[in-house]
């Protein structure tokens, strides 16, 4: 899919940006920070019975028609559209997430590998949650800074996969042979699921402030600031579906389910 021009515009419209004069790294920084502050890391679909299209046309439609926002594959997967319409070369890459076990499966994740009109190659990522407010340079084996911490890409000894770590922790790791959208479609399924996937575990909206964090955990409200100050608060059905609404601009007819227990 190739988006319209009244699509883009639509999109930009949506994270409260400009069209770019041209596809160079400072648009792409901006790109990336406006969507991370107006498009919400969200599971809600998985708890509320709607499945989730791993298809551009529907991926718009739930994102920028409805204003929601989604988990890796949709928000990565859709903002892959815009940055191709406005002239970015896009690789879409897969990940393995790195957690108490070690890495997941390949599929666990969908992250971006963007040149520039200069040429420059960034790691673009909008839908894993906390990390980076900016792109951060494909430059393996260096040390780099951004707003939210300490970053560095690394490869592995023996072959051509980068490992993303935060703060010396690894986030997670990034097969480089370029990927299709349809590719993620077998694991997008199992995330959605399997009573093995946190996805599925957990009911989450999170979206990132200009001072931190607002997340709904569950039925927990977490406001956190960037200086490391948080609050949680309890939330009724009626405060759920208000803090939707007014932390994310989400409107919901009904709260979502509460995950089953695995037992």
């Amino acid at each position: 899919m190739t988006l319209s021009g009244d699509q883009v515009t639509a999109y930009l419209s949506r994270i409260g940006a400009a069209r770019p004069a041209r596809p160079d790294a400072e648009a792409l920084r901006d790109l990336h920070l406006r969507h991370l502050r107006a498009v919400p890391f969200e599971n809600l679909s998985i708890h509320l019975g709607e499945p989730i299209v791993l298809e551009p046309d529907a991926l718009f439609d739930k994102v920028v028609g409805r204003g929601r926002g989604g988990f890796c594959y949709e928000l990565n997967g859709l903002f892959a559209e815009l940055l191709d319409a406005l002239g970015y070369r896009v690789t879409r890459l897969a990940g393995r997430v790195h957690g108490p076990d070690g890495f997941g499966p390949l599929f666990d994740h969908l992250a971006l590998r963007v040149a520039d009109a200069d040429g420059a190659e960034w790691l673009v990522d909008v839908g894993f949650g906390r990390h980076t407010d900016l792109p951060l340079r494909f430059d393996p084996a260096v040390d780099q800074r951004d707003p939210t911490g300490g970053y560095r890409l690394d490869g592995r000894p023996g072959d051509t996969d980068v490992v993303v770590s935060r703060e010396g922790e690894p986030q997670y790791l990034l097969e480089l042979r370029p990927r299709t959208l349809s590719d993620f479609e077998v694991c997008c399924w199992w995330q959605q699921t399997s009573p093995s996937s946190h996805f599925a575990q957990n009911v989450l909206c999170s979206l990132r402030t200009p001072t931190g964090r607002v997340t709904v955990s569950g039925r927990t409200l977490v406001e956190s600031d960037d200086s490391g100050r948080r609050t949680e608060r309890e939330l009724t059905d009626n405060e759920l579906t208000t803090a939707y609404a007014e932390l994310f601009g989400i409107v919901l007819d009904r709260v979502p389910d509460r995950p089953r227990s695995r037992g």
